[in-house]
């Protein structure tokens, strides 16, 4: 016969390890240290996107932690949001510290040079304040299909576990949902690092009333579980630098007293494909920008530690 505590251990701990099956934990000292044991590292993809911000990645995706993010992602073992989440805030780290070793005096810079206005404010930068602070994690989103199909948006769900992982050691941050998609893709699986940005190109935006945030912002992370192509990231950088510039520039505008009649949506689109083409903005390869990425795996060949 099966006592309580049987029964309340179900309840409590999981029935075997994400990463390798042992049963009754969660993540077992194995997985959990291939999973975060080496320190985080820069990743790039082969061919890397044009327009893809810098990315730091936890883990390479194969054996335990390809079957711990699988787990989580497919067959809804949310237990495994906290180990993954804590994996994460480790490549956000390090995704900081590299823009602050590698950026003008530490810091990022303005999109054209120019000085950032901050809360409406113009000074140099470091000179004003934002919001609150806090670094922003934006996940990429999934399609309403994939959460319908899975109960969950594992992304989010992960970003939100290294939220509270960045807090519990000091470094302000919260997740902030500001992607959403603007029209259906198909379907990743099967096609090619180029199909795949194809496909993507032009599917996020950023949702209303998000882009002041962003902008007012110290940093931007966009964050996801998994580096492939580097085509998701790619993209939701686009739409978060655009998010931006519209933003720091309306803000301009209105520190100016200049009010500018709406534009219509042909001249909205001109100029963000203008903004799109345009080199060293935020995400796309300069050093000390606004926008980074990071994410709890990649492939291991991408891994710069792993090239000659």
């Amino acid at each position: 016969m099966r006592g309580w505590w049987q029964d309340l251990t179900d309840l409590v701990l999981p029935a075997e390890c994400g990463g390798c099956g042992r049963p009754r934990t969660v993540l077992c000292p194995e997985c959990r240290a291939a999973l975060s044991g080496a320190a985080p590292s820069r990743v790039r993809p082969v061919p890397e996107p044009r327009g893809m911000p810098a990315v730091h990645a936890a883990a390479p995706y194969e054996d335990e932690v390809r079957a711990a993010l699988l787990a989580h992602k497919e067959r809804g073992a949310l237990a495994l949001a906290a180990p993954l989440g804590t994996a994460l805030a480790g490549a956000v780290r390090a995704a900081l510290e590299h823009g602050r070793s590698t950026g003008p005096g530490g810091r990022p810079t303005r999109l054209d040079g120019r000085l950032r206005p901050v809360n409406g404010q113009h000074g140099p930068e470091g000179g004003g304040t934002t919001t609150d602070g806090a670094v922003l994690l934006v996940p990429v989103p999934s399609s309403r299909r994939a959460v319908r199909a899975r109960g969950h948006d594992p992304a989010r769900r992960i970003a939100l576990a290294a939220a509270g992982e960045l807090r519990r050691t000091g470094t302000p941050a919260r997740v902030l949902g500001a992607l959403r998609q603007r029209r259906a893709v198909a379907d990743q699986s099967g096609l090619d690092s180029r199909q795949r940005l194809g496909n993507l190109a032009g599917a996020l935006e950023v949702a209303a009333g998000a882009a002041r945030m962003l902008a007012d912002s110290g940093r931007v992370v966009v964050v996801d579980d998994l580096m492939t192509t580097g085509a998701s990231l790619t993209e939701a950088a686009r739409a978060v630098r655009v998010a931006m510039t519209d933003a720091w520039d309306a803000a301009t505008r209105e520190a100016a007293g200049v009010r500018m009649p709406e534009a219509t949506a042909g001249a909205r689109m001109a100029g963000r494909n203008r903004t799109q083409a345009v080199r060293g903005m935020p995400g796309m390869t300069a050093a000390g920008d606004l926008i980074c990425a990071a994410v709890v795996a990649a492939p291991p060949d991408s891994f710069e530690r792993n090239r000659n």
